[in-house]
């Protein structure tokens, strides 16, 4: 299990996660909800230990990670790949086609069935038809399954992702939603943040809903049906008046 126990974190005096604790199980989905600038990317890059907490602690199946670290400490064994995440900003090398930023990380990592691997993610994701271009010439939502493809082909044990489907099509929504049972019975634990409520819904097996930096409600896939607090319900009535 993927775990986090108060985990706070504060960019100068600005406090953006206050003693929250999340758990992400193998085998399953967790979607965070939540209004923007709430702290949501900033939980999980911290789950990541991409961008450390202040203070807290994280578990990675049996080895416990403790903040903050000592002066001359580090992360050690390194929770990467078994911790990978994909980030909105997707740092993709622009100078290396987009089979190539698949292949690059991976290859730190090798094993015989890698060209396997890269075929069927090529297939699920319906990358043929661009894949040896370069990022310059792909669509956002192209760099977006890129991206999700070289976190996957790194074997992850727990995946965490950043909008993942913010610039994906209807149909590219619903690959990625018939492609995360997959993921499941790899026993890969996901988190993805998501504004997208019908996804949310869809996908997940839990659902978080954080707001000013804490985890106000956490549920199962019905939570979105059925909030219990008045914050979510609030937030919820929001974004219905919008659409």
């Amino acid at each position: 299990m993927l775990r986090a126990e108060k985990i706070s974190k504060s960019f100068g005096g600005n406090q953006v996660l206050q003693d929250v604790s999340v758990w992400i199980k193998p085998g399953t989905i967790t979607t965070l909800i939540g209004p923007s600038g709430t702290g949501k990317t900033t939980l999980l890059r911290a789950l990541a230990m991409t961008d450390a907490p202040d203070a807290g602690e994280i578990t990675v199946d049996y080895k416990k990670y403790v903040f903050p670290l000592a002066h001359d400490q580090k992360l050690s064994p390194l929770p990467w790949p078994r911790v990978t995440a994909v980030f909105q900003q997707l740092f993709l090398w622009p100078h290396l086609s987009l089979r190539e930023n698949i292949l690059l990380p991976a290859r730190n990592f090798p094993r015989t069935n890698m060209d396997v691997e890269l075929n069927e993610l090529i297939d699920v994701l319906e990358m043929k038809h661009f894949i040896d271009r370069f990022p310059n010439e792909a669509s956002l939502g192209q760099r977006q399954r890129v991206a999700l493809a070289r976190a996957l082909m790194l074997q992850p044990k727990y995946v965490l992702m950043d909008e993942v489907t913010s610039a994906l099509d209807i149909e590219q929504v619903a690959n990625i939603l018939n492609f995360l049972p997959r993921l499941k019975e790899r026993d890969i634990g996901v988190l993805i943040i998501t504004h997208a409520l019908n996804f949310a819904r869809r996908a997940a097996d839990t659902v978080l809903f954080m707001d000013h930096g804490q985890i106000v409600e956490r549920g199962s896939f019905d939570l979105l049906d059925n909030p219990q607090t008045p914050r979510l319900q609030q937030f919820l009535a929001a974004i219905q008046a919008a659409q």
